[in-house]
């Protein structure tokens, strides 16, 4: 049977509410990131950057214990009650952090949103409902959403600071957690499931943790977000050294995400070719490296600095589109909630340690530790990349 080079219109319309649903979470960890730190400064127990670390990593760390048995219940019981459930407790983290007198509380709130953990039973929905000749580019849709999330974050978050302040942007993501309940009942349509057996959860769990190719993805999605929270502990402060000041900064991080959406393309069209996919899956992670490589020397120019964030952002947009889509055609159909459990797991594990990894290195190190951190990263990364092998669609 061939595989039709269109989306039908459920496969459209569960891309598009799906990926919609995905950017509102995603938005609640980025839209706080330019302007938490200074907020905090104002309640009782913010001077402790410590704290303020951890409010901000909270996040991610509940994220990570909690996508397994999300992803599993999925499978268990059905993608949509888990993220109506999923969405519920994130509207709640939303509401408590808006209300919280001290940072204490806000660390509460945090917790609670990032225990909303649905990010593992979005993915495997987004493979229920397309072909995997068209599932790449529903990856690709939830790809571009999270850095489309983290660009209109870094030019909104200061806006919405200075309109509604950051209480305000804590309900907002509540009030937009709550409207995700509505795309989910009226907009994605129901997939078919199929439960596992029960006592099955342990079982499932070994063989997708066993597994060397799933391995070599869990990796590079950990390796991929633990870059991007360590590098974006330094580059707001380069951007300022090369004279930009903080309130133009979106200037440079508007152009860079649309530009990598458009180069994004080519790499997420053509990865339905095994070979192809091999190809620029090693590509986009050796460009990574070779940007982290040359970042000391590109300081003092904004124009480099513009053409640095291009350089990573580009394959950043294309990997994170990739190997969701990857752990998807590799995990069998019935393990397929508990694989995207792993993987998120990993993927925010990667957000908390490379956030709390980096500010630790560059209090201590400077920058140039932080990048150390990132290049031995990327270059584990590079050396297993050499030896997955992308398995050829089913039909």
């Amino acid at each position: 049977m061939t595989i039709s080079e269109k989306m039908t219109a459920l496969e459209l319309r569960a891309s598009i509410g799906l990926s919609g649903i995905f950017g509102l979470r995603m938005l609640g960890m980025f839209l706080i990131l330019p302007v938490f730190a200074i907020y905090a400064e104002t309640l009782p127990g913010g001077d402790n950057m410590s704290l303020v670390g951890f409010a901000i990593g909270a996040y991610g760390l509940t994220q990570a214990v909690l996508q397994i048995p999300f992803g599993w219940l999925s499978d268990r019981y059905g993608r949509k009650p888990v993220i109506y459930v999923g969405l519920l407790i994130f509207a709640l983290g939303s509401f408590v952090a808006a209300l919280a007198p001290n940072i204490y509380i806000v660390i509460v709130g945090r917790v609670l949103q990032g225990a909303g953990a649905i990010s593992a039973a979005v993915i495997a929905m987004t493979a229920d409902l397309t072909r995997e000749g068209q599932r790449a580019k529903a990856m690709a849709m939830i790809g571009s959403t999270i850095g489309l999330s983290f660009a209109v974050s870094m030019v909104a978050g200061p806006w919405l600071g200075r309109l509604i302040g950051v209480p305000g942007i804590f309900a907002l993501t509540g009030v937009l957690a709550l409207m995700g309940l509505w795309v989910m009942a009226k907009v994605v349509p129901t997939p078919p499931y199929m439960a596992t057996a029960p006592g099955r959860g342990l079982a499932d769990f070994w063989a997708v943790l066993k597994d060397p190719q799933l391995a070599r993805l869990n990796w590079g999605i950990f390796a991929l977000h633990a870059v991007l929270m360590a590098l974006f502990i330094v580059i707001p402060f380069k951007l300022r050294a090369a004279g930009l000041p903080v309130a133009e900064h979106w200037h440079i991080y508007l152009p860079v995400m649309l530009g990598s959406f458009v180069l994004m393309l080519p790499p997420v069209m053509q990865s339905r070719d095994p070979i192809r996919a091999r190809c620029w899956f090693v590509v986009a992670v050796t460009l990574l490296l070779l940007g982290h490589l040359a970042l000391p020397w590109l300081t003092s120019n904004l124009w480099l600095l513009s053409l640095f964030l291009l350089v990573f952002f580009a394959p950043f947009n294309a990997l994170e589109a990739m190997l969701p889509t990857l752990t998807t055609r590799l995990a069998p159909p019935q393990i397929k909630g508990t694989a995207i459990g792993l993987y998120s797991t990993i993927q925010f594990m990667g957000t908390f340690l490379g956030a709390a990894g980096g500010g630790f290195l560059y209090q201590h190190g400077g920058d140039n530790a932080v990048l150390v951190l990132d290049i031995a990263l990327l270059l584990i990364w590079l050396i297993l990349a050499w030896g997955m092998r992308v398995p050829p669609l089913r039909t």
